[in-house]
């Protein structure tokens, strides 16, 4: 059971049982916008996600042995890729991992990903 714990937000007051408030999560949910809109889209489930699978159907991280189940954008940041003019669509610009070590990377590599509010 989460421990209640004042919100991980610099400057917010609130009380969280882990992490940030409900009040910055809903915040930076609504900020962050939609999947579709962040690029996300069906162009991207379709041509990406699945070509990065069949390319690696293991998780690439280290050692790891679990199936993949994560499309992740490396070692350019999907962002990255459309400000250099690539197609951050490209299978070629991904890797397969699965999900907890999707979420530590993003958490690790994406500024302002899950570590801000």
């Amino acid at each position: 059971m989460p421990r209640t714990t004042v919100c991980s937000r610099p400057g917010c007051p609130n009380l969280a049982e882990g992490g940030r408030c409900s009040k910055c999560r809903s915040s930076a949910d609504k900020a962050r916008g939609s999947a579709s809109q962040r690029g996300y889209g069906s162009r991207h489930r379709s041509q990406f996600r699945q070509g990065v699978l069949a390319k690696d159907p293991v998780c690439t991280m280290g050692d790891c042995t679990e199936p993949s189940t994560d499309a992740d954008h490396y070692p350019l940041s999907r962002k990255e890729l459309v400000q250099l003019g690539r197609d951050p669509d490209d299978p070629q610009y991904g890797r397969g991992l699965c999900g907890a070590h999707h979420k530590q990377e993003t958490g690790r590599r994406q500024p302002g990903g899950w570590n801000a509010c």
